[in-house]
């Protein structure tokens, strides 16, 4: 799955929290996320946007942006781990400091079950169920 790919297929189901996310639209997306946000710090410091007087202090365009991707970030999250065959609610763990972030980190890289699972198909069989047979 190509960059451009994975980041539309997350905000073409901006909150859909059904189905799975293979690694790559995951880890795109984040890395998106990352890259936007970063731009988003750059405009608030030339735009003398921050909230605060502090110059770490998160500013009016990085707040938008966040709120944005809230939603999305959080449905590619749960999709990702309904492709290694768990719930959303796994989610939960990253609240637990240090070890949480760490059991959500190896779910995220872990690869997906094959085959169908209780949340869908496999999304890496979807290009080639979706392809026309050849008679």
């Amino acid at each position: 799955m190509s960059p451009v790919d994975a980041v539309k297929s997350v905000l073409s189901q901006y909150a859909g929290f059904h189905g799975r996310a293979r690694r790559s639209e995951y880890w795109w997306f984040a890395l998106f996320s990352v890259l936007i946000n970063i731009v988003a710090a750059i405009l608030d410091g030339a735009l003398g946007t921050r909230i605060g007087s502090d110059p770490d202090s998160t500013g009016v365009i990085g707040l938008i942006v966040t709120l944005a991707l809230l939603l999305p970030s959080l449905a590619v999250s749960v999709r990702r781990l309904h492709d290694t065959d768990r719930s959303g609610w796994w989610l939960l763990i990253g609240l637990v400091p240090l070890v949480g972030f760490i059991v959500l980190l190896v779910f995220f890289v872990k690869d997906g079950t094959q085959g169908s699972n209780r949340f869908g198909a496999d999304p890496k069989d979807a290009p080639h169920a979706a392809a026309p047979r050849m008679a």
